[in-house]
């Protein structure tokens, strides 16, 4: 791998990179950054976690003016999430050298964008709705941007976000450095860059194997009545660091999140009704450690980057390989290696192994953790830690107390009374009851082999989903590529779209959930929760 001495950066980018921890370049840097800094347009195709990032940030932060008073870059991602994180990144990148970038996603105050837009920034990082929004209201002119770079990309499309993407690229100068970035290619995709991409340089750096090889992957065949027991035991056997367990709903990840804290489990949910503020008070404490198990449902972790993350868990089976992909993702990044646990009940298996041939990976069955080694794993974590106290010599205010209760009590009572006290011993009869979830139901499918692997054609899930369209919906304004009906990844269809004058859609059919009643709007959105 070549350094980044290699590259003939400026000297302030170098620092930036070196004071980042950055040594080496990854394959997909190593690639991308040469092509992108001879000003050439660019297809990157490279899953997340592999320093894609910096693939575009370093050359777009090298080339800038620190001079320039106008917007000559503009990144486009598909959740605020992801938006924010690449705003950091290119921050860091840029500091030394004084670049001004600004993050532009829904879910914050539009004034204080517009407040924050009068420092003229150079880049813009933004999801697709909220720069239209700015666009509109004339706080967003394009008439001056040099580079476009389009971050995961297929994720924008799957969102509905096709008609927005196009809209932006027709008001930048053609005369532009224009890089694509996606994970897969499907034909959509493809197109796009046949639209907007002049001779584009095509860089790949997909592995055979879709699944991350530092991930060791398992499954547990259990009954959904047993997944709640399970999953505690595998918590206190595996002791994880940090880890995120995936729920089916919102509803799934609310009862999931509660229980886990009756039982004594620092745990916080992640999901579509979370206000912005929540969201980011959340993450925060998953960051810092304030909490050490997030639960959340698949799209709420989209775009998610949190270092340390030590276990997945899928306590419901993703409904596509895609998803199952994305989900253990989050653990094994950064080199260094993770797990992930799939809980499978028994009319699940066959959607198993469909996830298994089209990720090429065979997952391991496991059985589930017993009493005796959950307790054990428990309480051997346990003593460390109080071992790790005596050691570093940070029990003194304590030793007055322990005085007195060792002249009154026996010590192997007293040390094992503290021992179920600090591994919520005390908690582990607290009776728990989840909502059930149906299983998923694998269909014969149809699916195509693409380039980095296979797409399917077919729907799959509990009710017989038709065939996936592009399109999606929205929060405001998101188009579609679709026809005039309007598709969810999960298989259900909202009616004609006939609202398209920029407030809320106006849906003629309204899907119902398992207890029989319609959804309500926030539970509609879930499935594309992070708009603009």
């Amino acid at each position: 791998m070549k350094t980044f001495s290699e590259f003939g950066l400026e000297p302030k980018v170098l620092r930036a990179i070196t004071e980042m921890g950055f040594e080496e370049s990854t394959p997909i840097q190593e690639k991308a950054i040469p092509i992108a800094m001879e000003g050439r347009d660019l297809i990157g195709q490279a899953q997340t976690g592999t320093g894609k990032t910096a693939a575009f940030g370093i050359p777009l932060v090298n080339r800038i003016d620190v001079k320039e008073e106008r917007i000559v870059a503009l990144i486009m991602c598909p959740t605020r999430e992801l938006a924010i994180q690449v705003a950091e990144e290119i921050e860091k990148l840029g500091r030394f050298k004084g670049i001004r970038s600004l993050a532009i996603y829904g879910g914050q105050d539009i004034v204080k964008q517009i407040r924050a837009l009068r420092k003229k920034p150079q880049i813009i990082i933004g999801t697709p709705g909220r720069l239209l929004d700015h666009i509109n209201r004339k706080t967003i002119k394009l008439d001056d941007v040099k580079n476009v770079i389009l971050d995961e990309a297929d994720e924008m499309l799957d969102m509905g976000f096709l008609e927005d993407i196009q809209s932006i690229l027709k008001l930048c100068p053609t005369d532009r450095q224009t890089m694509l970035f996606s994970a897969t290619m499907p034909a959509n995709i493809r197109k796009l860059a046949d639209q907007f991409l002049s001779n584009p340089e095509h860089v790949s750096v997909i592995p055979k194997q879709i699944s991350a090889p530092l991930i060791d992957q398992a499954y547990i065949e259990v009954h959904e009545r047993q997944k709640f027991e399970t999953l505690c035991r595998l918590l206190d056997m595996e002791s994880p660091d940090l880890a995120i367990i995936f729920g089916r709903t919102k509803r799934r990840v609310d009862e999931l999140a509660e229980a886990l804290q009756k039982r004594g489990y620092s745990a916080e949910g992640l999901h579509g009704d979370l206000s912005q503020n929540q969201r980011d008070n959340v993450m925060r404490k998953f960051r810092d450690g304030s909490i050490d198990v997030l639960v959340a449902t698949d799209v709420a972790a989209r775009g998610l980057d949190v270092s340390g993350v030590s276990h997945v868990i899928n306590f419901d089976l993703p409904q596509d390989p895609e998803s199952y992909v994305h989900r253990i993702g989050r653990t094994g990044r950064a080199g260094k290696e993770g797990t992930a646990w799939t809980f499978v009940s028994p009319r699940e298996i066959d959607h198993l192994y469909f996830i298994e041939k089209i990720t090429r990976h065979k997952i391991a069955r496991k059985p589930m953790p017993s009493l005796a080694e959950a307790i054990e794993g428990k309480q051997k974590i346990t003593a460390e830690r109080v071992l790790d106290i005596v050691q570093k010599d940070e029990h003194n205010e304590y030793k007055g107390i322990a005085i007195q209760l060792l002249e009154q009590y026996d010590s192997v009572h007293l040390l094992a009374a503290a021992f179920k006290l600090l591994t919520g011993g005390d908690k582990k009869e607290v009776e728990v009851e989840l909502t059930p979830e149906e299983p998923l139901r694998a269909k014969k499918r149809r699916f195509d082999v693409r380039s980095s692997g296979r797409k399917m054609s077919g729907g799959y899930g509990s009710q017989g989903q038709g065939q996936r369209r592009g399109g999606g919906y929205g929060d405001r304004d998101r188009g579609g590529s679709g026809g005039s009906r309007y598709p969810r990844k999960d298989g259900r269809e909202y009616g004609s779209r006939d609202n398209r004058s920029g407030g809320d859609r106006e849906y003629k059919s309204r899907p119902r959930n398992s207890e029989g009643r319609n959804f309500s709007r926030s539970e509609e959105r879930d499935d594309h929760l992070v708009r603009s």
